[in-house]
């Protein structure tokens, strides 16, 4: 049920004659939920997972009922402390374990991610939650939007919210935001790669 507006993957090729044909061809043969934008030659040692140096996701809430943006993002009517919601960013901004927003058994080494932005602004109607870091955690976005909506509702104060981090607990955390607000919104690669984001030209208005 989620959503990426821009999304990288790789594969190997012995040869490809004509690029642009074989994009035309894939996105023919695809359903209508995805769209091949470009492909791209890269070093045979490239990867697309591995080689990322920064992911950014958004998460959108919608204030406003539409017909035509139901599965786009998560509609909520009621009442939401915006301040209160950044100042719980903040302290996202200067956590470093998130196991309290991890999946349980998952094939993660570590759960210390490096956030390097997060931050809820209202955008004419829909409430978007921006966060970028160098990794993420299976989950860890929808667990963190959902426990500080509970911030936005005065279900959880602050100091409630750091002490939900420093349990290490994720059975302390909220109930996952619903999927279909999230998207992967950028992904930030050496400049080698050569590769552009698509999804910044803003043809959706919350993106």
């Amino acid at each position: 049920g989620v959503h990426a507006s821009y999304y990288v993957a790789h594969f190997d090729a012995y040869k490809i004659k004509n690029l642009a044909h074989l994009t035309k061809s894939l996105n023919a043969c695809l359903g209508k939920d995805i769209s091949i934008w470009r492909i791209i030659p890269q070093d045979k040692d490239s990867h697309a997972r591995f080689d990322a140096m920064m992911r950014c996701y958004k998460y959108v809430i919608i204030r406003n009922k539409q017909a035509f943006t139901n599965d786009l993002g998560y509609y909520f009517h009621g009442m939401l402390d915006i301040e209160m919601m950044n100042k719980a960013s903040e302290i996202i901004r200067n956590t470093k374990d998130f196991t309290s927003f991890a999946k349980l058994h998952s094939d993660n080494k570590t759960n210390i991610c490096k956030v390097s932005y997060a931050r809820w602004v209202d955008q004419k109607g829909y409430l978007v939650f921006t966060i970028r870091a160098d990794r993420f955690l299976r989950n860890m976005v929808r667990s963190i939007v959902g426990t500080i909506l509970d911030v936005g509702k005065g279900k959880i104060c602050i100091d409630g919210f750091q002490q939900i981090i420093d349990s290490l607990d994720n059975q302390r955390a909220s109930a996952s935001a619903p999927a279909r607000g999230l998207y992967l919104a950028d992904i930030k690669y050496p400049k080698i790669y050569a590769l552009n984001n698509p999804g910044k030209n803003k043809f959706l208005p919350f993106l």
